[in-house]
């Protein structure tokens, strides 16, 4: 399934990717169209309650991809490895990978380049699907110091263009960015012979991710903040206010990645 996916995202169709924690949503998203599942660590913020990814296991990531998986047995599933499961140690981070596959995913996604394409390339070595994330990297979120766009500059736009053909080099299927200029992505996107995801990447990319909660415009923050307080990330777009209904918020979706109306401009950098 994700060998026909890749080809298809090669030949030129739009992927619409949308995080997924449970067996529910993950049967309507299949029925809906949505090509890729994504069981991300983003779970520590929209289900958890958490500020960032920080705080999610290697038990949280298989409890949500099994039960995602159990959902809808016929869709392709990535899923994240969470921080700590994949940096320090190879072995760990193949082990730690194997578990998810065998949990129900597909591929796996870690994040961050440099000294993760060797870890990238052992795991595809091994028979273990990677994506590469790149950009913004929410578990560096605190060395990044905090939500910001990457890649702004000349220079830093180098390593991430460097990196992204470093892991395609290394045997990554896929690439995702996060919060880096569009003109970035889409020149990268031209240059490497993978496909890649976009959020808050621009409509360059060869798909598109959102978590299901920024779709819906049901996510305000932190469990304990203030929903006034919370800014909805620019990438972001309700779906559910145009429509009343879930389901069809999640097929216009589909629809909108497919034929290029999402991301528009306002959604890039």
């Amino acid at each position: 399934m994700l060998n026909a996916l890749l080809s298809r995202a090669m030949s030129g169709e739009k992927i619409a990717m949308l995080t997924c924690y449970d067996a529910t949503f993950a049967k309507l998203m299949h029925l809906a169209g949505v090509d890729m599942l994504l069981v991300g660590d983003s779970l520590g913020m929209v289900i958890q309650g958490g500020d960032s990814t920080l705080g999610v296991t290697m038990q949280d990531m298989l409890y949500h991809t099994r039960i995602v998986a159990k959902g809808a047995p016929g869709a392709v599933i990535m899923s994240d490895m969470p921080v700590d499961s994949y940096e320090h140690d190879l072995a760990d981070a193949l082990q730690n990978a194997q578990a998810l596959i065998e949990a129900g995913a597909h591929i796996v996604k870690i994040e961050g380049g440099g000294h993760m394409v060797e870890t990238a390339r052992y795991l595809v070595e091994n028979g273990v699907p990677v994506c590469a994330h790149l950009g913004f990297t929410p578990q560096s979120v605190e060395k990044l110091g905090g939500y910001k766009i990457q890649g702004k500059t000349e220079a830093a736009g180098q390593v991430i263009l460097k990196d992204a053909q470093e892991m395609a080099t290394a045997g990554a299927s896929m690439v995702l960015f996060e919060m880096v200029p569009a003109a970035l992505a889409t020149h990268i996107t031209e240059t490497i012979s993978v496909p890649t995801i976009g959020i808050g990447a621009g409509a360059g990319c060869s798909g598109q991710v959102l978590v299901l909660q920024d779709l819906l415009g049901i996510y305000t923050g932190p469990a304990e903040k203030n929903p006034q307080d919370y800014k909805a990330p620019r990438f972001a777009q309700n779906f559910l206010g145009q429509t009343g209904n879930i389901e069809k918020a999640i097929i216009n979706y589909v629809q909108a990645v497919k034929c290029g109306e999402f991301p528009a401009a306002q959604h890039s950098y």
